[in-house]
């Protein structure tokens, strides 16, 4: 059983139950709500067209409610969480970086402001990874 890190209580509680709300918060999205996170989606990631919006968004939420309630358990491994984490975030920073409008050059728009700051959960993602791995080896 992974041994749970007090120094990794912030990034986890805070990650955590900002993704988990999220994520609940998507699984009860309506048709139109769907349409406009597969619309945003699917233009950075083209492969996403072959996906409905609903079922879309149901999956996105069930990833975000998983992940969201990982950080939250304390006996989830920082490295696994971590990793869990930081695809999430590189996913949404993909998602900044190929959406037009976005961003100038790298600095956000006003439109790129919300994703922009997913950054952080890269961070935090990074830095669970990290130390994870390297209580791991030690």
């Amino acid at each position: 059983m992974a041994r749970w890190n007090p120094a990794h209580v912030a990034l986890r509680t805070t990650a955590g139950a900002f993704i988990l709300n999220t994520g609940i918060g998507k699984w009860k999205g309506d048709e139109k709500t769907a349409a406009g996170v597969h619309g945003m989606a699917k233009g950075t990631y083209p492969f996403l067209d072959a996906v409905a919006p609903q079922p879309f968004l149901k999956a996105l939420a069930a990833g975000e409610i998983t992940l969201g309630a990982a950080l939250l358990t304390p006996f989830v491994p920082a490295a696994v969480v971590g990793a869990g984490l930081t695809g999430f975030a590189a996913s949404l920073l993909g998602l900044y970086l190929g959406t037009p409008g976005m961003h100038d050059k790298l600095r956000p728009t006003q439109q790129g402001n919300a994703i922009a700051k997913d950054v952080w959960l890269l961070g935090m993602g990074a830095a669970l990874l990290a130390d994870g791995l390297r209580r791991k080896r030690s």
